[in-house]
């Protein structure tokens, strides 16, 4: 456990340490640091992953405070590798990211010190025990990322974005504060330990608290309807900066929910279809959303959303499991959910990354206006493409794992003998199957958009993938990791069942069935990738390693040109004709007139349901009763002082009347 806040020190003032190094050594000394500092974090979470062994270390900070332990547990730990790896590989690349900043003349000493800030934070919140002590990290946190969030806080568009995000973290604050107050003046302590006595014995309040934080922690994962922020803040922030936000730092909600339940132990009917629910609905719109999307990075933040509902949906499994006495339903529920966790801040995580190197080259993020990149970045397309196949739950890479495990688990589930749980699992299954049709329809348009057919601006034309190995390394690392991770299932199931003991005692039941399916994936994975390599080895060696290249046949035109192929728009508009009422469409079309026109075009902008028609009018409702009070602000010193003295004498006469 020492070792662990060692890394901690070491990762709280490498920013600082670094930030002082020469211009072009300081993210070299950061990456450094921070890998020294996460390894540090990294060992006793593994040793306590893999052993499911415990290590505690207790602070006495004052009477306030009390007693606050840091726990490394299973479930503690699986969040610290996650941390620890995932933001590393990050930071590796903003080598190469942040390069045409540094030439340019950008300071990006506070964006140093606050990266690994960010990580820091996020290692104390997954291992804090107090209350108290756990709002300050939290908070540490969000701050940390509001400001890189605003990197380029030049930008008008930049900065709304950070700001919209830092409200949301406080609205969100705001309920995790409330139940912990009433969980502490319940408990008499603010110690996490002494929470499980008072759920223990008021389940009505338990449902309650729960609602709370899963108010509280549900908006900084993402689930709808508390996600607004998060498809602005993403494409807001600089690439490797939303990597770890949206592949790390929004699973420290999920994390929040997961210790809620563990404190909880068997959690109320009512709860579990609430977290089901929800999630079922955080999926298929966060789906829907990302198929209109033309902004890259706003596509793929709108993915996050569909991942955590089904993170969701997992987790909802199995507390259904607890609800019901179904412990093998709730061991594939919590299984599938905590592998997801990591399966998708891998493939995401390189998803971000590969969007990163597109815009560095391209310096726009608009998928309509690229095309033909393949060609220019073959590296960026490949890692892209092998992201996008792990992302739609396809064999043999590891999203496929997660998403089988959460499926068995809700096969399993319907042997509940009850109605509403049939009739809501199955309902369930149907929407994770069309969740990842639409998943497959999204990444098919997003890779075929931006690196097949042919550039349809200069943006796209005369690219060169020169992005160095800080960016190309860490990204072939994650496309290893998702590959990996697919062909050992069973290896990694057997493992991610230390942490599920925390909810269930899964030494108590018969899990062979399982473990013998997730054998036959994994054997299934090997097979298909060895017969792969095979066929790739026979091309090679027919071809010699040589490939010609022809014009494509035009069908009798002389000449293809980027006019003569589908848009983003056009790609996605049939599908979403047929869901009308789900969205508000913003056309712009200029149809042809003429025999030869000089000009058409058409292309959808959708705008976010819940913000068209909840948010913005909140907002002007706002903004209309806050400028009946412009006047007040005159810019007058002697108005200034009239109201101090108005106030004072206002005072003055509450203090007469409270004492005679």
């Amino acid at each position: 456990m020492s070792s662990f806040f060692i890394g901690l020190i070491l990762l709280f003032f490498s920013g600082i340490v670094a930030a002082k190094c020469p211009k072009n050594f300081k993210i070299t000394a950061l990456s450094i640091l921070s890998a020294i500092g996460s390894g540090f974090c990294f060992v006793p979470a593994l040793h306590s992953l893999l052993s499911g062994e415990y290590f505690v270390k207790t602070f006495v900070f004052n009477d306030l405070f009390g007693a606050v332990n840091f726990v490394i547990d299973p479930l503690s730990a699986f969040f610290i590798i996650v941390i620890s790896v995932m933001s590393l590989a990050s930071i590796i690349y903003s080598k190469g990211y942040l390069k045409p900043y540094i030439e340019k003349g950008k300071n990006i000493n506070a964006h140093i010190v606050f990266l690994p800030v960010l990580v820091a934070s996020m290692m104390a919140v997954v291992t804090c025990q107090n209350a108290l002590m756990f709002l300050i990290c939290w908070e540490i946190m969000s701050l940390s990322s509001f400001f890189l969030v605003i990197f380029e806080n030049e930008k008008k568009e930049v900065l709304k974005a950070g700001i919209k995000y830092l409200v949301f973290m406080h609205i969100s604050v705001i309920f995790i504060i409330a139940a912990f107050a009433m969980l502490s003046i319940k408990a008499g302590s603010f110690d996490f330990s002494s929470f499980k006595d008072v759920f223990a014995h008021n389940a009505h309040f338990a449902n309650i608290v729960f609602l709370l934080l899963f108010v509280g922690f549900g908006t900084k994962a993402g689930f709808v309807p508390f996600h607004n922020w998060l498809p602005d803040a993403h494409p807001a922030a600089p690439s490797h900066v939303s990597a770890i936000m949206s592949g790390v730092m929004i699973k420290t909600g999920i994390y929040g929910i997961l210790r809620t339940l563990a404190l909880i132990g068997n959690p109320s009917k009512s709860i579990s279809y609430t977290v089901l629910i929800i999630s079922i609905v955080s999926a298929l719109y966060g789906v829907l959303y990302a198929i209109t999307q033309h902004d890259l990075k706003r596509l793929l933040a709108y993915h996050s959303i569909e991942n955590i509902g089904i993170i969701g949906i997992g987790l909802g499994v199995g507390m259904l499991g607890l609800a019901y006495n179904n412990p093998i339903v709730a061991i594939l529920g919590f299984a599938g959910g905590i592998l997801h966790i990591l399966n998708h801040s891998i493939f995401k995580e390189l998803l971000f990354l590969s969007a990163g190197s597109v815009y560095t080259k391209t310096h726009t993020r608009n998928i309509e206006l690229l095309g033909g990149l393949i060609k220019s970045m073959p590296k960026s397309a490949v890692l892209f493409l092998i992201g996008s196949v792990a992302i739609c739950g396809l064999p043999p890479f590891n999203g496929f794992v997660s998403e089988f495990l959460v499926y068995l688990g809700m096969f399993k589930g319907l042997s509940i003998h009850n109605f509403f749980s049939v009739i809501m699992l199955l309902f369930a299954i149907a929407a994770l199957a069309l969740v990842g049709t639409m998943a497959v329809l999204c990444f098919t348009k997003a890779f075929s958009i931006i690196f097949l057919g042919m550039p349809r601006s200069e943006a796209a034309e005369k690219v060169k993938e020169d992005c160095g190995l800080s960016m190309i390394l860490p990204m072939c690392f994650l496309a290893s990791l998702t590959l990996a991770i697919g062909v050992s299932s069973v290896f990694v199931f057997a493992i991610m069942l230390n942490p599920v003991n925390i909810f269930v005692d899964v030494s108590q039941y018969n899990i062979l069935p399982a473990i013998s399916l997730m054998a036959m994936v994994t054997l299934y994975a090997l097979a298909f990738v060895v017969f792969l390599g095979i066929l790739i080895f026979i091309k090679l060696k027919l071809t010699n390693g040589k490939i010609e290249m022809h014009e494509t046949w035009g069908c009798g035109y002389n000449k293809g040109n980027n006019h003569m192929q589908y848009t983003a728009s056009s790609y996605a508009s049939p599908f979403l004709s047929m869901l009308a009422p789900l969205f508000k469409k913003v056309f712009d079309i200029e149809k042809p007139r003429k025999l030869f026109p000089q000009s058409a075009h058409f292309s959808l902008h959708v705008e976010d349901i819940e913000e068209a028609y909840v948010i913005e009018p909140i907002l002007k409702s706002d903004e209309w009763f806050l400028s009946k009070f412009e006047g007040i602000q005159s810019g007058n010193i002697q108005s200034y002082i009239k109201y101090g003295l108005i106030f004072l004498v206002i005072v003055l006469i509450g203090c007469f009347i409270a004492l005679g």
